[in-house]
């Protein structure tokens, strides 16, 4: 084939790097940008960093060296851009508006759609290239975004608000492979992130004290938890962004029968509802309302499967298309669906894209406790 240029996203860990060696193997030019998208002493990013008084370089710096020594490993050139402000203005501050709403956000969502696949895109075409590559764990057959060969990896949950237009020339490597094989392939060509530690915590971010990173950013307002039961007073919370609906860690209250699940929000009032009980029927609902819907096909099935965590297996759901755009997502029982998550629709091993969860109801009669 004629050489075709391709732009990957060197992100100085070892699934880019084995994208990076693939696509060379099936004979592009293969050109490598590494994006920063976050500084911390710009984005007073110092509570809960725990690399913020070490004499070390910063993981960011670090990355960008492990992408740079394994481009020239495996000989392809290295390009540099900064994202931090477009960062801040289309992920961060959407992460901490979700906060303050009482919502439950993911900006790793975001950041794909705002960042990865759309300023990303932008400077690799000024560097020529015919298609953009990255080192997510999904594939794209003809006009359909599906699900990896590795399940237990598969990304496309984080891709779902990523447009059709946006999926348009983009090559995903290592839909086909499992991680473990990356982790062979970065071996046997002696790269130096064959068994570096795959990235956690916040997108592009990293690890955090999440209380003490959003002390940053948010200030702490403690008001009284209730048991939304017996409607008394059960302890005192520390802030209402620090809680999911579901949350049973760090409520810090004993001397209760069974554990105690975070079970809903109200802003006005400053008061963290919680049920005594994981099976607790005020955990569940039967249908939600999903806005800021994304299709990234033409498909529209009435009947498909959702998750509303990354980590959830599939459930059964029926989709009403709503005159406003937004959908009603009906289900049997679902536990612990949170307003701000996302809502992704599959179909089969298609990612039909999804939205993200306005309101929760059960049967029929929104939760009034949930925001």
């Amino acid at each position: 084939m004629s050489k075709k240029t391709v732009v990957i996203g060197m992100s100085g860990g070892v699934d880019s790097s084995v994208a990076a060696i693939l696509l060379k193997e099936q004979g592009y030019h293969v050109i490598g940008l590494f994006m920063r998208n976050w500084d911390s002493s710009i984005n007073n990013d110092y509570l809960g960093n725990p690399n913020i008084n070490k004499n070390e370089i910063c993981p960011q710096e670090q990355d960008y060296n492990d992408a740079l020594k394994v481009c020239q490993k495996i000989g392809i050139e290295l390009h540099r851009i900064d994202f931090v402000k477009e960062y801040w203005d289309y992920v961060f501050q959407y992460f901490l508006d979700e906060l303050k709403k009482g919502r439950t956000p993911n900006p790793d969502i975001m950041c794909n759609k705002y960042i990865k696949f759309n300023y990303f895109v932008k400077e690799a075409k000024k560097l020529g290239a015919n298609y953009i590559a990255t080192g997510h764990y999904a594939k794209i057959e003809g006009e359909y975004l599906k699900r990896s060969k590795d399940t237990n990896k598969d990304q496309t949950y984080f891709l779902s608000q990523v447009s059709k237009k946006q999926l348009k020339n983009v090559l995903f490597p290592l839909g086909d492979i499992e991680k473990k094989d990356v982790r062979k392939i970065a071996l046997q060509h002696d790269l130096i992130t064959a068994t570096k530690k795959d990235s956690t915590g916040i997108c592009f971010i990293g690890e955090r004290n999440f209380k003490k990173f959003l002390e940053n950013y948010l200030p702490n307002i403690p008001g009284d938890i209730i048991n939304i039961e017996t409607e008394k007073k059960v302890g005192n919370h520390i802030g209402l962004m620090y809680y999911t609906i579901g949350q049973r860690k760090g409520l810090n209250i004993g001397g209760t029968q069974e554990k105690l699940f975070v079970v809903g929000k109200n802003l006005q009032k400053n008061v963290l509802y919680v049920c005594e009980g994981e099976n607790n029927p005020y955990l569940y609902s039967t249908s939600c309302i999903v806005e800021e819907i994304n299709f990234n096909c033409d498909l529209r099935p009435k009947n498909a499967t959702a998750k509303f965590r990354y980590r959830q297996e599939d459930h059964k759901v029926i989709i009403e298309y709503l005159k406003d755009g937004n959908l009603l997502v009906k289900y049997d029982k679902i536990k612990s669906v949170t307003p701000g998550q996302a809502c992704v629709l599959y179909l089969n091993d298609i990612c039909l894209g999804g939205g993200i969860v306005k309101e929760v109801r059960n049967h029929e009669k929104k939760l009034w406790y949930l925001l």
